[in-house]
């Protein structure tokens, strides 16, 4: 199907892209890599009058170190930051989980930013964004603020970002020598998970220290899986152990039901994929 027509402006600073968003209101939509919103036009599930694309905004892209945390611009594509040394040494389960994003082709054209603000309960970057703490720093007429992982992700496709704001970089507490796995449970390649767990633990004499669990496709929005958290921590990274903390990872969820699998077949799937990523990321 071919979208309904509609203006399109390429701004090339925040500042101006701010301005046409503040001029059209709800008439216009953001783009970013496109590969979330360009279906919806087409579809024309949504048929905006404007366009207001964020692709000549360099300020926009790029990972740099800032001390305690990597800093990710929220327009560079997922390939980029999976290909980063800097994400690789200090957040690896964000390198992990882009190797499980998608195809080459949309890791290529894809951002980092804009598949986060989408908010899809089943995306793969969500999860490992929570666990790892990341702050979202958004712009808007009124300035920059700076919203926590915990109170970013609101509800279904939904975000702390206002109407007339925009994400800028998200920010990557380092989590250098922490082992980190993502698990992803799919009938076919390159599907949206039907169940997903983002694990990052830190491993002490044998003993698991601190843990990080979250659940792709568990809920309306990431989840942390808490319970698992609290389980893990001063057990030893092995099969027995580990999978009894995982039997609680279900607590807290409400998975959909769908046809590639109703919410009691995603609970089970949960306990399975939690007891593999912890076990991986441990090093078990």
């Amino acid at each position: 199907m071919i979208p309904a027509a509609f203006d399109y402006v390429a701004p090339a600073s925040v500042e101006d892209a701010l301005a046409a968003l503040a001029e059209h209101g709800d008439d216009a939509k953001i783009i970013a890599g496109g590969q979330s919103l360009l279906p919806v036009l087409r579809m024309r599930l949504n048929a905006p009058e404007m366009i207001i694309d964020l692709g000549r905004i360099e300020s926009l892209r790029g990972v740099r170190d800032d001390g305690d945390a990597i800093v990710i611009g929220a327009m560079t594509p997922h390939a980029v930051v999976g290909s980063d040394p800097l994400v690789a040494e200090h957040a690896s389960l964000i390198t992990k989980a882009v190797e499980h994003l998608a195809d080459a082709q949309i890791r290529h054209r894809g951002t980092f930013g804009g598949a986060l603000a989408h908010a899809d309960p089943a995306g793969d970057l969500g999860a490992p964004a929570l666990v790892l703490g990341a702050e979202f720093v958004i712009q808007g007429a009124g300035g920059t603020r700076r919203v926590a992982a915990d109170d970013f992700f609101v509800d279904l496709f939904e975000t702390a970002i206002g109407e007339d704001e925009i994400l800028t970089e998200v920010r990557i507490p380092k989590h250098t020598g922490w082992g980190a796995h993502y698990e992803k449970f799919v009938r076919v390649a390159h599907q949206w998970p039907i169940v997903a767990v983002a694990a990052t633990v830190r491993v002490d004499g044998g003993a698991i220290a601190e843990a990080r669990v979250g659940l792709t496709n568990m809920g309306s929005t990431p989840l942390r899986a808490r319970g698992v958290e609290e389980a893990l921590v001063g057990q030893p990274a092995t099969e027995d152990a580990v999978r009894a903390a995982a039997a609680r990872s279900t607590e807290g969820t409400n998975p959909p039901s769908d046809l590639n699998g109703d919410a009691d077949y995603r609970r089970h799937l949960a306990t399975v994929v939690t007891r593999r990523a912890v076990l991986a990321a441990a090093g078990g």
